[in-house]
């Protein structure tokens, strides 16, 4: 946008069209872009491109750069004989160009119809196999903490994590970004999967030379809204709000955040914010 110099653009965004969170509505993301002066923002929704044609053409009009992407599950870790199956987790996938955005489409189709649903507890997901088939033109974020790198750190598997990283840096050579996110509580302690995360994140990204980045992961306007929002969420999950068993994954911080308070939040590690800026170029 006109004047302005940005540090960092949300490359984290989930919205009204996402099936199980009940996010951000298109038309309020952008108005929220543009009180901030921030030029660009990426809509990642979980599994699917619903809000992608809304998006571009809010966005463009608005004279806000749209990032089109999508976290996509993937099948990172399978079981070996005679172990139950492993959940999927998540990476972000974004488009740079006409056919990145060809095959992001493409891997939302493989995630339903081409035998994804019979995997581990018959949810949408894509093989390794299947991402190096339809790689080009897209840049990969690692899925911060509860991406499969991150969940590989929080229990202990560094082995496991440099494995996958590997491979991921192979399917997409210099297009690869390790995610950090920070969603701190009261008294500035991180949620437990990012505070388990994030140190094997980084130092695994100095050894193999890669990128940082920092995303905050976007589900709701304001802090103000997280309980609303919660109560959204339990409604298409059938839970509630008070039940005993942990629920929550997401935390009052799952907000859209100024660049100032991003700014603030990773003013140990500013080349992470950078880099958002870097992507969206």
């Amino acid at each position: 946008m006109p004047g302005a110099n940005p540090r960092f653009i949300h490359l984290r965004t989930h919205t009204e069209h996402s099936l199980l969170e009940g996010a951000v509505p298109v038309k309020k993301l952008v108005g929220l872009c543009t009180a901030q002066n921030m030029p660009a923002v990426a809509v990642t929704d979980t599994n699917n491109m619903f809000a992608a044609l809304e998006f571009s053409v809010t966005a463009m009009g608005a004279g806000v750069q749209p990032i089109v992407g999508c976290q996509i599950s993937i099948a990172h870790d399978p079981a070996q004989p005679g172990e139950k199956p492993r959940l999927p987790a998540p990476i972000v996938l974004l488009a740079q160009n006409e056919r990145g955005y060809m095959n992001l489409m493409r891997l939302n189709t493989l995630l339903y119809i081409e035998g994804a649903m019979t995997g581990s507890a018959n949810l949408p997901q894509v093989t390794l196999d299947e991402l190096q088939q339809h790689s080009d033109g897209l840049i990969c974020l690692t899925g911060g903490p509860e991406g499969p790198i991150g969940r590989f750190h929080a229990t202990g598997q560094q082995a496991k994590a440099r494995a996958l990283l590997e491979r991921l840096t192979a399917i997409y050579p210099n297009r690869v970004y390790v995610e950090l996110q920070r969603h701190p509580g009261p008294g500035g302690a991180l949620p437990e999967t990012e505070a388990l995360s994030e140190r094997g994140a980084i130092d695994l990204a100095y050894e193999l030379g890669l990128p940082i980045v920092a995303t905050n992961d976007v589900y709701f306007p304001k802090t103000e809204m997280y309980e609303a929002h919660d109560a959204l969420i339990c409604i298409a999950e059938g839970a509630y709000v008070d039940q005993q068993q942990p629920r929550r994954r997401l935390t009052p911080q799952h907000y859209f955040k100024s660049e100032a308070e991003m700014v603030a939040l990773f003013a140990d590690l500013p080349e992470a914010l950078e880099n958002t800026v870097e992507i969206a170029r």
